[in-house]
């Protein structure tokens, strides 16, 4: 079994199916990071953080939903998933969750006296540096053989630790200081054996926020700082298959409807037809979500339209873009990339087909099919 505190390398030797998803993955957990127009002053980046957030239970509990939800987009303390599979002998389950840890950016002149003190910005070598509020990507994996499982709960205590780095600036204008809050939380696994043909089973992975001393009072940026943000988590192991949460087949599907997801939504991962990869997501994906090919990278929505972003983004005036690159590193790249976008790489972006078939008439607007290339294909047909 894995040591909870560090990333098991046997998770990331399991195949190729993780790594493959793990672009997937990558645009959930930085779903919302930072939106469109990139800029700290701008409005939709003063609340950010929408997404798959497990905080401090005293104040989840005080300013959370009232009833349990299976929406990611309210603060919780706790997710849980519940999904089916089918095992052989010897099968084990593997466990890997993935969230933020916030990082503050704070920003420090350098005074007549050398001395350094606290400032908004600070401009250093022609180049402006802002507050603001970073992330720390964790990841921690776990590895059980199911009949544990079914014997009884494991549960695994882990932690991000708490910690504070400095850089210096450019001409010894300043530095910037860089400060985490310790985030500890627990991940609970369980299975039981369900009756019928095979070797049917419910596999249970439950996460909770397990800070304590946040009090309900507090404001969000407090809880923030003790939070796991965008959780979401990767299922497998060996010598099990996985069942479709969305589409289960009829023998099973009694089964799935008695499976309890909160704040999170199971849905297979990795190549089309494979069963191997279940990624639970606090935002809703269809079964095996994968990166348009049209894509050049992140822009910080999974579901954007490249080309509609690109453009926007290429007509921000200098000052924009120069607070840009000054609010965010990823912010940064983005600008680099986009301004760096040759003409035929930018025409693939207007459109693609993914597929000649009639298009269903009958299908509701769960079924729709999105035009243009975004950063996740939803289906193998969409566009």
């Amino acid at each position: 079994m894995s040591d909870p505190d560090r990333t098991s390398e046997g998770t990331r030797a399991a195949g190729s199916a993780v790594d493959e998803a793990c672009a997937v993955a990558d645009a959930v957990l930085y779903e919302g990071y930072l939106l469109y127009p990139y800029r700290r002053s701008s409005a939709k980046n003063r609340v950010r953080w929408q997404f798959g957030i497990l905080a401090p239970r005293a104040w989840a509990e005080a300013h959370g939903p009232v009833a349990p939800s299976i929406s990611g987009s309210v603060e919780a303390w706790r997710q849980q998933t519940e999904c089916l599979l089918r095992a052989e002998p010897g099968a084990a389950v593997r466990v890997r969750v993935r969230y933020l840890q916030l990082q503050h950016r704070a920003v420090e002149r350098r005074d007549q006296e050398g001395h350094c003190v606290p400032a908004d910005s600070v401009e250093a070598s022609g180049a402006v540096y802002l507050a603001f509020d970073e992330a720390v990507p964790r990841e921690r994996d776990f590895v059980v053989p199911l009949d544990d499982l079914v014997a009884g709960e494991r549960e695994f205590d882990f932690d991000a630790p708490a910690g504070e780095e400095t850089e210096e600036l450019p001409g010894g204008a300043g530095r910037l200081v860089r400060r985490r809050r310790q985030v500890r939380a627990r991940t609970t696994l369980r299975a039981e054996r369900l009756p019928g043909p095979g070797a049917l089973y419910r596999l249970r992975v439950r996460t909770e926020n397990t800070c304590v001393g946040v009090p309900a009072e507090s404001g969000r940026d407090e809880a923030l700082a003790h939070a796991l943000i965008a959780t979401h988590t990767f299922i497998g192991g060996e010598q099990v298959a996985f069942f479709s949460s969305i589409d289960p087949p009829e023998e099973v599907a009694e089964h799935t409807r008695d499976c309890a997801n909160l704040h999170t939504f199971p849905v297979l991962a990795g190549a089309e037809g494979s069963d191997d990869l279940v990624l639970s997501s606090p935002i809703i994906l269809p079964d095996h979500p994968r990166v348009a090919p049209e894509s050049q990278g992140d822009l910080h929505d999974a579901a954007e339209i490249d080309e509609i972003l690109t453009l926007r983004t290429l007509v921000l005036t200098d000052d924009e873009k120069r607070e840009a690159r000054a609010t965010d590193p990823r912010a940064a790249l983005i600008l680099e990339r986009v301004e760096a976008m040759p003409p035929e790489v930018m025409a693939r972006l207007h459109g693609a087909i993914r597929s000649l078939a009639p298009a269903d008439r009958t299908a509701g607007p769960a079924d729709d099919h999105r035009p243009g290339p975004g950063r996740v294909s939803w289906t193998p047909s969409s566009c």
